[in-house]
Parts: structure tokens; C-alpha cells; sequence
């Protein structure tokens, strides 16, 4: 599998123009050209940004193929498996590519890591609307600008604070991605709720203990950071917090109406640590189990 270590190398290699910086480049994609870096799955050590209208041609970012049945940007973190294989696009499109080393002693080089975006996997992309296509080219053109002026002082920052715009903008625009496709296609809560159903009564607990996000995530094939930030548009709370509340539910229940241990039931529960299950029914009940059990008895 290739990988590309500087910008240089991956622009000699794609056949683009040398980067103006060493470790910040972006490219602009025109109508129907070929944006293909290679025709085999490949990592870098840089962060890419890319918006595209495809005609044809497939893109794939963590072994899944990436949702681009509309105008839609993508994000892509260091050292993840991606490939572009004979791209055609309806449209202009562009790809900004960032070095880690670009960000240091910036707080950008913090605050990109909290972006849950670049961990988004398939048929998560970034859906634009016309006006916030507007937004984000005009974002593309001050960095475009930028980037062909000659570097000074100033240089870096600017890029930088254009880039954070893009992507506080993209954090906004999800949120309105996840509003629009929850009332298309219905809460993704009842389906996550639906999921950890099938998973008790599939008797899962016993055999594989305590259900993860990741592996509730599959169940929807969404990743785990897709579902967690889709339910807490929804929620207010994250997947891990209503698999919490899902169990401390299922555990009330059994305290109120089976003739078990507390012990028993954590055990039944997937729960190998007894003071673990203790801890997180407190918090959820403001009880502890045996109070909550006493209280049952008075």
C-alpha cells in the first residue's frame, strides 16, 4: 500500500502541480478532469478536505465506499486507508490537503482532532445546500488566494483561520444534515433502541458482554462516531450514555420483578465488575442498587 509521508511526494505522484508549500497544498478539480491520486488504496500523513460532484468513478475511505450521490465534502485524518479510482466530476470540486507539522503551535493542531467528522465512515459524508455550497467555496477561494500569494508572515494564520471557518461551518451544516435526515428517514434513536432489544433478546449479553458502540454502530451500519453525534442531536446524549440507561432500566426492572441477587442480575446483565454496575446505576437512579431495593421494600 502506497503511503505518502510530504506533500511533495503525493503531488509528484498524482501528476499535480508542486505543492507552493511543503506542507499545506490544495488542488482545484475542474470539469471532468481526472482528480485520481493513484488507482490503489493508499495513507498519508496529512489531513485531506474535499468537496466533489462525481460523475463517475468511486471513492473509498476506511475500506467503505464513501456516499457521493450529491455535492458533499469529506474529511479524511492522517494515516487512513482511502483510495480515488477514475473520478469524474459533474462540477468543480477541490481537495485541501494539511500536514500534521502545518498545525503545530497552532490551536488548530488540538481543536481538528475534536472534529468527530474525520472518523465518519460510509454514507456519511457532508450533504450541501446550494446556499452553504456558496459558503464553503467562497471559504476555498480566500485560501486559494492566499495560497498563491507570496508567503509572508501573515500567510500561515490566514489559511488557518480560513480552514477553522470550513470546518466550524461543516460541524454546523451536520447538525442540519442530521435534523433533515432524521425526519426522511425517522429517529435513529427508536432504531438504536430496536438494535439493543435484539441484542438481549439475543441472549448477547451472556456471550459477549456488554453491548459497545462499535458494535451497536454496525448493527446501523453507521460508525461509532457517526451514531453517537446523530444521537445526541437527537437526545442530548451520546450512544454509550443510552446504552447506560438502557441497562440501568432493564436493571430496574429486574430488581422490581425477579427474585435475584444484585449480583445476579448484573452478572445477567453483561456485568463482570459488580462495584462498576453499582457506580453507574447511582448515577443514573441517584440511588444505589441495594437503596433502590430497599426502597422497593418499604
Amino acid at each position: 500500500m502506497k503511503h505518502f509521508k510530504n506533500l511533495t511526494d503525493m503531488h509528484r505522484f498524482t501528476g499535480f502541480a508542486p505543492p507552493e508549500n511543503p506542507l499545506f497544498s490544495i488542488h482545484h478539480c475542474k470539469d471532468t478532469v481526472d482528480c485520481s491520486i493513484g488507482n490503489s488504496e493508499f495513507t498519508a500523513d496529512f489531513y485531506m478536505i474535499g468537496f466533489k460532484k462525481l460523475k463517475s468513478g468511486v471513492i473509498l475511505y476506511g475500506r467503505t465506499k464513501y456516499d457521493h450521490d450529491n455535492g458533499s465534502l469529506m474529511f479524511v485524518k492522517p494515516r487512513q486507508v482511502i483510495e480515488f479510482k477514475n473520478l469524474e466530476f459533474e462540477e468543480d470540486g477541490f481537495l485541501i490537503f494539511i500536514h500534521e507539522d502545518f498545525l503545530n503551535g497552532h490551536f488548530l493542531h488540538n481543536e481538528i482532532g475534536e472534529y468527530n467528522y474525520f472518523d465518519y465512515e460510509a454514507n456519511e459524508a457532508l450533504h450541501l445546500s446550494p446556499k452553504e455550497e456558496e459558503i464553503i467555496w467562497d471559504l476555498y477561494h480566500k485560501i486559494e488566494t492566499e495560497y498563491n500569494n507570496t508567503t509572508d508572515e501573515y500567510s500561515r494564520d490566514i489559511i488557518l483561520t480560513h480552514i477553522d471557518s470550513i470546518l466550524k461551518y461543516s460541524q454546523r451544516f451536520y447538525k442540519r444534515q442530521f435534523i433533515n435526515r432524521a425526519e426522511l428517514s425517522g429517529k435513529t434513536v427508536s432504531k438504536f433502541n430496536a438494535a439493543l432489544g435484539v441484542y438481549f433478546k439475543n441472549g448477547l449479553l451472556q456471550t459477549k458482554g456488554l453491548p459497545s458502540v462499535n458494535v451497536m454502530a454496525s448493527q446501523l451500519n453507521l460508525s461509532a462516531r457517526y451514531l453517537s453525534d446523530l444521537l445526541k442531536q437527537e437526545t442530548g446524549k451520546t450512544a454509550i450514555e443510552l446504552i447506560h440507561i438502557y441497562l440501568v432500566n432493564e436493571a430496574k426492572n429486574r430488581l422490581k420483578g425477579e427474585d435475584q441477587s444484585i449480583s445476579e442480575i448484573a452478572y445477567a446483565l453483561g456485568f463482570e465488575n459488580l462495584p462498576y454496575f453499582s457506580r453507574l446505576f447511582k448515577k443514573e437512579v441517584g440511588l444505589s442498587p441495594n437503596q433502590f431495593k430497599k426502597q422497593l421494600a418499604n
